[in-house]
């Protein structure tokens, strides 16, 4: 199927447009692995819960930040169950989170075209620039899911394991249970808005191979070497430019008032990957020979 294919020419109507976005996110939600990456992502706050309440059961102390070698807000979730979501999203963010979602935008056009699929879903009057956005746009619900479903399994743990109430943010301010409730939604929002870079870099990927698996690994693996070089000293002056730089500046949103430098250097830094990785996975898809 060439570019000049009158399929990619047809302005399909809006719902149909709607029905191909739905189609995709149920198929994508159907899928066992999706179900298991899903599953481990719930697994992490309970993993880490668990192993609180015990270290804890004897009356030892569990270390945070710097000094205790564990996430800022572990020290805290004996005191306020609400700390296990912000604990559990530092802990699953760097590496867990991404995983996830490379593989769910790593496999979204290579998969396709292993299984073959990808010619009959350009028959159909959708367009390479709609099927692709649809992609995308179906990457990024994964990313709003996968985060809540982190957020929510911790809160549900912290529920059960650790007493509830008013919290103390990192300023040391008191805060109520709501307000520390909005506070962990914005930041659980806010971690799903740090994952569009690596969904788009995913989905570009996905343009360049039609193996599935090849495409999948190949962002994991970029995942990975980008956090390496995000620890080695002697690169700092390329760090601030690396997508996983700021992720962990969500923290932030718990200081009072909200230090946002970070954050929106963050969320622009997400902005530009989109951008430019969007543009290059676009320009990919409309001028690829579509054989499979």
């Amino acid at each position: 199927m060439s570019q000049a294919d009158p399929v990619v020419r047809d302005r399909p109507h809006p719902l149909w447009t709607l029905g191909l976005l739905r189609n995709e996110l149920t198929t994508t939600l159907r899928r066992w692995r999706t179900l298991a990456l899903l599953a481990v992502l719930a697994g992490v706050p309970v993993l880490i819960g668990v192993a609180v309440r015990i270290e804890t059961s004897d009356g030892s102390s569990v270390g945070g930040g710097p000094e205790g070698g564990g996430p800022a807000f572990i020290a805290q979730i004996t005191n306020n169950g609400l700390f296990l979501v912000f604990t559990a999203l530092a802990a699953t963010l760097p590496f867990f989170l991404p995983m996830a979602v490379g593989v769910i935008a790593g496999d979204a056009v290579a998969g396709e075209a292993n299984a073959g699929t990808l010619r009959y879903l350009l028959v159909a009057p959708a367009g390479r620039t709609r099927l692709l956005l649809t992609k995308y746009a179906t990457t990024l619900a994964f990313c709003v899911l996968a985060t809540l479903v982190v957020a929510v399994s911790a809160l549900l743990t912290g529920a059960l394991l650790f007493p509830l109430g008013d919290m103390v943010t990192i300023s040391g301010t008191r805060i109520t249970f709501g307000e520390g409730l909005w506070r962990a939604l914005l930041i659980a929002l806010t971690v799903a808005a740090s994952l569009i870079g690596i969904a788009a870099l995913g989905l570009f990927i996905s343009t360049l191979t039609n193996s599935g698996i090849a495409a999948m690994a190949t962002t994991v693996g970029l995942l990975i070497t980008v956090q390496i070089l995000d620890q080695i000293p002697q690169l700092h002056a390329i760090q601030p430019y690396l997508f996983s730089h700021h992720w962990l500046s969500f923290a932030d949103l718990m200081r009072d008032p909200v230090y946002w430098d970070d954050l929106v250097k963050n969320l622009e830094l997400q902005a530009l990957y989109a951008a430019v990785f969007g543009s290059a996975a676009w320009a990919r898809f409309t001028a690829k020979d579509i054989t499979a």
